[in-house]
């Protein structure tokens, strides 16, 4: 081969890829979501769908992809070609929880991710029976010291959000409950209600509701500041518990995007996440919008894997096999 040739053989290719990163996307983004449809995943990557398919001139769509505690929706999305056409956007559990717990998981985080944004997030609320004795975080924690192992604690699985925070609770106040596992947060937040479970720490959206109906009491909130939805109600801090815990949702895609389409990517979920009527929609379902940058989201994901690390060594907490 002539060197003429070969150099207009490798110009022809340049000029090729310059070509496809410039027409991106010709074709639609899918978003995976590593939950079943309906739960807060899914409700964040479906609210972002309309404004990030204006921004990006194509459809975004939604593919549900649950199994493994988000880990086969996210080892997919690390496997797939790192050319802005698949998304991951999940939980807290996804990113942060599942790294520390699982010692053989499939997916790392910062390996095998471009971390784009941490979107939004929730405080988790403390909650209790309605006719649960203790009326305060101080009252629930001499009722724990005086009753080791016997005041059940809901959470939606074991690892959970949910689950976490109450080893975290336990930990900074030298108690100890009982956990009850139950299959997702409906059954747990059900069985709270109606007093076969004591406690929980659940997000704030999923038990706004039955808190203003009377169905569960609430004695703090998780946040570092109180809610606006229930101003009178405590911070775990200010309640004598240095405890700040939220519940989060963010985005990636496969590592080793083309520059100018993580830029496009990053430019459509800003755009979509600072939306008002998409912030609306958040705010709704308990959610405030945080759309980090990618180095903000990835210095804050590897504090929360550290946090979490911690927390579940102390605990010795052991996944489901």
């Amino acid at each position: 081969m002539s060197l003429k040739f070969l150099g207009a053989a490798l110009l022809g290719v340049a000029l090729s890829t310059t070509a496809f990163a410039a027409g991106y996307p010709d074709r639609p983004v899918t978003i995976v979501v590593p939950f079943p449809a309906g739960g807060a995943s899914d409700s964040t990557a479906r609210f972002l769908t309309p404004k990030m398919g204006e921004v990006l001139g194509q459809p975004v769509v939604v593919d549900n992809k649950p199994g493994a505690n988000g880990g086969t929706g996210a080892s997919h999305v690390a496997k797939a070609p790192a050319d802005g056409y698949t998304l991951l956007v999940g939980s807290i559990g996804v990113y942060s929880i599942n790294p520390a717990l699982y010692p053989n998981l499939a997916y790392s985080p910062q390996k095998d991710f471009d971390l784009l944004t941490q979107a939004v997030r929730t405080p988790n609320v403390l909650v209790t029976s309605p006719n649960f004795p203790a009326n305060t975080v101080k009252e629930l924690v001499e009722y724990l010291k005086k009753n080791p192992n016997k005041v059940t604690f809901a959470s939606s699985g074991i690892g959970s959000s949910d689950h976490l925070t109450a080893a975290l609770f336990w930990q900074k106040t030298g108690t100890q409950g009982l956990h009850v596992p139950y299959k997702g947060g409906g059954p747990a937040i059900n069985d709270l209600m109606g007093g076969h479970a004591d406690v929980s720490f659940q997000n704030l959206g999923s038990v706004a509701n039955q808190i203003k109906a009377g169905k569960l009491k609430l004695l703090a909130v998780t946040a570092a500041d109180r809610t606006s939805l229930f101003p009178d109600t405590p911070t775990m801090a200010q309640a004598g518990v240095p405890l700040e815990v939220y519940s989060w949702q963010a985005a990636a895609a496969p590592k080793g995007l083309p520059a100018d389409v993580k830029a496009k990517l990053e430019a459509a979920l800003m755009a979509a996440l600072k939306d008002p009527d998409t912030v609306k929609k958040y705010n709704d379902i308990g959610f405030e919008v945080v759309a980090s940058s990618p180095k903000d989201f990835a210095a804050f994901q590897a504090k929360e894997e550290e946090m979490w690390r911690q927390v579940i060594k102390a605990g010795n907490i052991q996944p489901t096999q």
